[in-house]
């Protein structure tokens, strides 16, 4: 049962028959095996906060199990010397099992990490099919350039696999970010280590599992299950891993390349923290300002990088935009996830759920107004209202710091110069969005706001070939489109002599 976001959330009400969870162990080497340690540590379901089952708690002695079984397959195993097109074939296979499992893997998301289970099966677990068909037909397609070198000598360049990989992943979209890293890093011909969020462990391993199925060989993919300071850690100092890719926190993003430079020297790509701008100009549609507004605040409760967290409104329209945003915060129907009425389930776990409330109860001491919500709802779970704060300063912590959380700021600004300073006034750069009817506003500002991807007249549209990282905090390095691929594929030249040839 659910109800509008200002009344209570009965959260243990199942609208689901949720299957049972079959893999809960880490996956190494092909196998599903208990920790070194035997440790377990609890799943936790955010409608109740109550516990769904043990899942292997790994540490630093499992990594090092997964990183000798991940340096033998690419040291001495089939996938990096299939040919691209056989790789390509085994990850078309997974895309397949994955859309057979549907209706299972988006359950296990929505139970462990509070998702709306019907949009886990409209956009999440569909993205993971359509992540591994496009970078499975990239496969077959990489290769170097012919050099034109100087003098007597011919040159060219490879792209090999950069070979083990590791992959630390956040809670907010588990199964996303799981195909984000693993996708381009098979096709390449590499192999993977994943740590998946302590909160979100269960569709990961699932994954794991159709993976094998598949065909992808033993040791290729390995996911260790496992907190950031143990697990985390020992991938990110870990002497035989070569790369590591996260998303995360700007915070850990730091410890990780601390890490890698005293460890190895291993390079790594940090998708980061946002605080994200969106402006809207007086000319702009104020329905569809509002809707796309709300939806990039809002959608999958707040927790997302790149949410329109800071919408700076001009003057001519801020009124009417203020009340649309209201009345669509106060329709919101916030509830159990299983639920096909509800728009938004609970905040994944405790910690993220004290830290928004944290943060709303800031606003209200800097001064900003509560037009509405602000509140948690039900005396189980993790939900919040959806909260709109207005008269919101630049320098109010709920404007700076990334709350990842159902929390919006509203501002009001007068001209596009001011906009566009005011929205470079952060120190993340992920993510930015406009809204105008006039294209050399747009153009404007899409040059001027310093992030890595701007939507105009949109927002939060992603796009397998659309690279998608950030500037400033918010990390380097890209997911998605074959920019993606590249980093997980090192150059080499290689170069010989030519005598006597008869030109240069």
């Amino acid at each position: 049962m659910a109800d509008h976001c200002n009344g209570s959330s009965h959260s243990s009400e199942s609208f689901a028959n949720i299957p049972p969870i079959k893999f809960t162990k880490l996956f190494i080497n092909g196998n599903f095996v208990d920790s070194v340690s035997g440790k377990t540590f609890e799943a936790i379901d955010p409608r109740t906060g109550e516990a769904i089952t043990l899942v292997s708690k790994g540490d630093k002695e499992d990594v090092d199990l997964a990183v000798k079984a991940a340096r033998f397959a690419f040291d001495n195993g089939p996938w990096p010397r299939l040919s691209g097109s056989e790789r390509g074939r085994i990850l078309m296979k997974l895309a397949d099992l994955i859309e057979e499992n549907i209706e299972e893997i988006a359950s296990l998301d929505a139970i462990n990490g509070g998702k709306l289970f019907s949009l886990c099966k409209l956009i999440d677990i569909p993205a993971a099919s359509m992540a591994l068909r496009y970078y499975a037909g990239a496969a077959d397609k990489i290769h170097g350039t012919v050099l034109k070198l100087s003098k007597g000598l011919q040159g060219y360049t490879l792209r090999e696999p950069i070979g083990v990989v590791g992959a630390i992943i956040p809670w907010n979209f588990p199964t996303i970010m799981f195909f984000m890293k693993v996708a381009p890093a098979l096709a390449a011909g590499c192999t993977i280590v994943v740590k998946p969020a302590e909160q979100t462990p269960l569709s990961a391993l699932y994954y794991a599992h159709l993976a094998k199925l598949a065909g992808v060989p033993d040791g290729v993919l390995n996911v260790v299950n496992g907190y950031g300071e143990t697990a985390g850690a020992a991938i990110s100092s870990h002497m035989d891993i070569d790369k590591v890719s996260f998303t995360g926190s700007t915070e850990v993003g730091r410890k990780i390349m601390v890490a890698a430079a005293t460890s190895n020297l291993k390079p790594v790509s940090l998708e980061l923290g946002g605080k994200s701008p969106l402006l809207i100009f007086d000319d702009a549609d104020v329905d569809e300002a509002a809707n796309i507004a709300f939806n990039g605040m809002f959608f999958n409760k707040g927790e997302i990088c790149v949410a329109s967290s800071r919408v700076y409104v001009q003057e001519g329209i801020y009124d009417k935009i203020v009340d649309k945003l209201v009345e669509k915060a106060k329709a919101l129907v916030v509830g159990d996830p299983f639920d096909p009425q509800v728009n938004q389930g609970p905040q994944t776990d405790k910690k993220q759920f004290e830290k928004i409330l944290s943060y709303i109860e800031h606003g209200k001491r800097e001064g900003a107004t509560l037009l509405t919500g602000g509140k948690h709802i039900g005396q189980k779970g993790y939900y919040i209202q959806p909260t709109i704060f207005a008269d919101v300063k630049d320098d109010m912590i709920v404007a700076k710091n990334e709350i990842f959380g159902p929390v919006m700021s509203l501002m009001k600004f007068k001209t596009m110069e001011e906009g566009i300073k005011r929205a470079n006034n952060t120190t993340y750069g992920l993510a930015a969005g406009v809204i105008t009817k006039d294209l050399n506003v747009a153009n404007t500002v899409s040059r001027s706001v310093r992030a890595g991807v701007v939507w105009i007249n949109c927002y939060t549209v992603f796009d397998m070939d659309c690279p998608y990282g950030g500037y400033k905090m918010s990390g380097f390095g890209r997911d998605y489109g074959l920019d993606a691929l590249n980093q997980y594929l090192q150059i080499k030249s290689v170069v010989t002599p030519i005598h006597d040839s008869p030109w240069h």
